[in-house]
């Protein structure tokens, strides 16, 4: 799917000439330097595309041209769309947020909190209280990733592979070897990036009897129209999928990913709802034009408008940011100023984040570098799409924002 045609900026109250610096800031900073392989920015505005631009190559080898259309890994962008999905659940009476995740998970009803040694010998203090669904919403679950590479619970992380990334894992295993370990911290007490995400996949399949992929797209991906969203790129869709990149010791541009040999070229068994997506701009600008819409579009009701609303209030405890509530060293936003709701970050205070943008716009990233935003009170919708990695290495969202936000006139 191509994304809508363009509409001239000035009519929907934004200055076509500022929008106009996008390409200019990411050609001569990234592309001229050869610091990334290209990119696509859309940028929406009262329901309409004001400005869409792609720039570069999706394939540098193959010497393909980035297009409106193509297909990327989006990664922890991921993460919002299994929150929509998990959410339609709520709708229907199967969860409340404080239900306690053993309900479902019932080996997880004796999990306990770190307190010292290495794995397979930990030592261990009992859990506050349950872990409940909201923890892995909004991750204060007390559980981790194992690339952090901070703590002896991420090196068993590690060590057992947890997050499927070997050939056959599954959600299932991943929660059984999750059993056995413990928390980072006793549950709602911090906040940590985390495998919670995949956990909410795995909590879709057992709720609704479905596997993960077939409910994402009966709920999801096919009522909105995103056709080019799921799991695997499919054989006759390869030529519209990008290569992924990351920067080598003498910081040149390098393959990581080719698209023809890509896992996701490939029928894949571990569904991760915290990372495992490919999409394409038009696919996920459809789902944020939900999101802004109260949870409609088209006529297609995916959420209602409450539910959203729920959604993108900050969850952190008597209203903290992640800078006071925030236990790891990764995250796909900055921490100061910044809360967390039901899948995604949420801005409470520009001044302290020290970013230009507004009071209650919601967001995440991926770790390929793809990021969005969504901002409510300027009627407002940007999605970034590149691939490189890691996320972080050149702050995207921040340069995005000084030159997107100054191009509103009204």
């Amino acid at each position: 799917m191509t994304l809508p045609a363009s509409v001239r900026a000035e009519d929907v109250g934004m200055s076509s000439a500022q929008l106009a610096r996008i390409d200019a800031h990411l050609n001569r900073r990234y592309l001229d330097t050869k610091k990334i392989a290209g990119a696509l920015t859309v940028v929406s505005r009262r329901g309409q595309v004001a400005y869409a631009s792609p720039i570069g190559m999706m394939d540098m080898d193959r010497g393909k041209p980035m297009r409106e259309d193509t297909i990327f890994r989006i990664y922890s962008m991921s993460k919002p769309i299994t929150s929509v999905a998990l959410m339609t659940l709520y709708e229907q009476g199967e969860f409340q947020l404080d239900d306690p995740v053993h309900k479902w998970i019932p080996e997880w009803r004796d999990l306990r909190v770190y307190a010292q040694g290495n794995y397979p010998n930990f030592i261990t203090t009992p859990c506050e209280r349950p872990m409940t669904v909201r923890d892995l919403m909004t991750h204060q679950s007390g559980l981790t990733y194992g690339f952090m590479e901070r703590t002896n619970v991420d090196r068993a992380y590690r060590r057992l592979d947890v997050g499927g990334a070997a050939a056959g894992g599954t959600l299932r295993e991943m929660i059984e070897k999750l059993a056995g370990l413990p928390l980072e911290f006793s549950p709602g007490t911090r906040w940590n990036y985390s495998v919670a995400t995949d956990v909410l996949g795995y909590l879709v399949e057992v709720m609704s009897g479905k596997r993960f992929d077939e409910f994402l797209q009966d709920h999801v991906f096919g009522p909105l129209g995103m056709v080019d969203t799921g799991f695997t790129v499919p054989p006759e869709k390869l030529d519209r999928f990008a290569a992924n990149y990351n920067r080598g010791p003498d910081k040149q541009i390098r393959l990581e990913d080719d698209p023809e040999t890509s896992e996701y070229a490939r029928p894949r068994t571990f569904l991760s709802g915290g990372g495992g997506l490919v999409s394409t701009a038009a696919d996920y600008l459809r789902f944020c034009r939900m999101l802004l819409a109260g949870g409609t579009l088209d006529g297609e009701r995916i959420l209602g408008r409450k539910t959203i609303e729920l959604m993108t209030m900050n969850h952190l405890p008597e209203g903290q940011d992640l800078s006071t509530l925030g236990f790891g060293t990764f995250s796909e936003t900055t921490y100061d100023g910044v809360g967390f709701g039901l899948g995604f970050s949420v801005a409470l205070d520009p001044a302290r984040a020290q970013l230009i943008g507004s009071v209650g716009e919601y967001a995440w990233g991926g770790a390929a570098s793809t990021a969005f935003w969504i901002d409510p009170a300027e009627d407002l919708i940007v999605v970034f799409m590149t691939q490189f990695m890691p996320s972080g290495t050149f702050n995207f969202r921040g340069q995005l924002k000084t030159l997107i936000y100054p191009a509103l006139i009204d």
